[in-house]
């Protein structure tokens, strides 16, 4: 554990039971939800590769056009 993490829960334990339960809750939503987010990218590896070809297929066939920020 590193010591950031470590100091959090230290100040964390510091405070009543029901804040403690609602900062936990918080914590493990959060770590749900990256999990969530990493498999759901696993999931789209291959079809992110095929778009990322096809994007540079356009490119090299001169299909695509240098973009402005100015025009946005």
């Amino acid at each position: 554990m590193t010591t950031l993490l470590e100091r959090a829960f230290a100040e964390a334990a510091k405070r009543p039971a029901a804040e403690q339960d609602l900062l936990a809750s918080r914590l493990l939503a959060e770590l749900a939800a990256e999990d969530d987010f990493d498999r759901a990218i696993a999931k789209t590896g291959d079809k992110l590769a095929r778009l990322a070809e096809e994007a540079l297929a356009e490119h090299r066939a001169g299909l695509t056009e240098e973009l402005d920020p100015d025009r946005l």
